[in-house]
């Protein structure tokens, strides 16, 4: 018969055994030891001044009192150190991690999750909550294939709801794309988080818009006028306006300036409608001083001409373009006579 219990060790009291209480108080110390066990560090060293009742993990090359105990509980008792060989099975608490650990005959590992793992919330390397139930703190995910593809879903209850990927700095929104109200794709960036453009939307039958894209189809106010040149005049009316364009300054001639919402290369188009008895031209100026577009004309016997020209011209945000004649001519103004068009590429 062994003289001690086969799974915590503890050991018997042997018949006519002097001092039985001896026996008796050393099991109850490694009671006390490995029932609700708890580790307050590892090393290979012992603590100075450690707590009566204090364990720790030696670790994998000792020295001093610990010498040769490798991997061995070290239990603090009584003024001297106890040594008690773990058996695989044993749970305990690290104080140090806030963890728990299962030795598993080798080693302290932390216990895995059942195949069937259902959580209500999962922080990696950061806090989960009611709302954000998944949250990660890392420097990259991978979601990786099985052997084939590989999909991410993301799945909404009705039309009306979100299903997007929301991109921020500093918490606050600047780019989202996917579901957003309805079951069109879109993708919306944003300034401040607070105002949204949409860029680009693709209905669900594939046709695609471009909401912000910056789009302008200009011309003066209604009416006739004869103008001898050199003079100028600018739009009175936006018939299309789109991404930011507006009417600036007013234009020495009459109407506004046309002014441009975004750095970039633009498609420009001009069309002139004019009666004249010589020569003349007009054209698309640009803050000034250059000509994007040029229409020159002749004689036109009396009947009004109507020609048209682009160009491809670039333009920074806050540049504004205005109409320059030279010659004589009578212009027809408003919708599909004088008119301009630009269109960010």
């Amino acid at each position: 018969m062994s003289d001690q219990t086969a799974r915590l060790g503890l050991p018997f009291i042997l018949p006519a055994q002097a001092q039985k209480h001896v026996t008796h108080n050393e099991a109850l110390q490694r009671l006390d030891a490995i029932v609700h066990l708890a580790i307050s560090g590892e090393g290979n060293t012992p603590p100075s001044g450690p707590d009566d009742g204090a364990c720790h993990l030696v670790a994998a090359s000792p020295t001093g009192e610990w010498a040769g105990h490798a991997g061995a509980l070290a239990l603090f008792q009584d003024g001297y150190w106890q040594f008690i060989t773990p058996v695989a099975g044993w749970s305990a608490w690290f104080v140090s991690e806030n963890a728990l650990r299962i030795f598993d005959g080798s080693a302290w590992i932390f216990p895995l999750p059942g195949p069937d793992l259902e959580l209500l919330t999962l922080g990696i390397n950061a806090s989960a909550d009611a709302t954000n139930r998944l949250s990660v703190s890392a420097p990259a995910t991978l979601l990786n294939n099985a052997g084939s593809g590989h999909q991410l879903k993301i799945n909404k209850a009705t039309a009306g709801d979100t299903a997007s990927l929301l991109y921020q700095t500093g918490w606050s929104g600047r780019a989202e794309m996917g579901l957003s109200g309805s079951d069109s794709f879109a993708i919306k960036t944003s300034p401040d988080g607070a105002s949204w453009h949409e860029a680009v939307k693709i209905t669900p039958e594939g046709a695609v818009t471009m909401p912000s894209r910056p789009l302008a189809r200009a011309a003066a106010p209604a009416g006739s006028a004869l103008i001898s040149g050199p003079a100028n005049r600018g739009f009175g009316t936006l018939h299309v306006g789109e991404g930011g364009f507006t009417l600036g300054a007013a234009v020495t001639g009459g109407g506004n300036r046309l002014v441009f919402p975004a750095s970039g290369y633009y498609a420009v188009s001009l069309t002139v409608t004019a009666t004249a008895a010589g020569s003349y031209w007009a054209a698309l100026e640009k803050n000034g001083s250059e000509n994007c577009v040029t229409l020159s004309g002749i004689a036109t016997g009396g009947n009004p001409l109507t020609h048209s020209a682009s160009a491809i011209s670039y333009f920074s945000a806050g540049d504004y373009a205005r109409l320059a004649f030279s010659g004589t001519a009578t212009y027809a103004f408003g919708y599909g006579q004088t008119e301009m068009t630009a269109m960010l590429l």
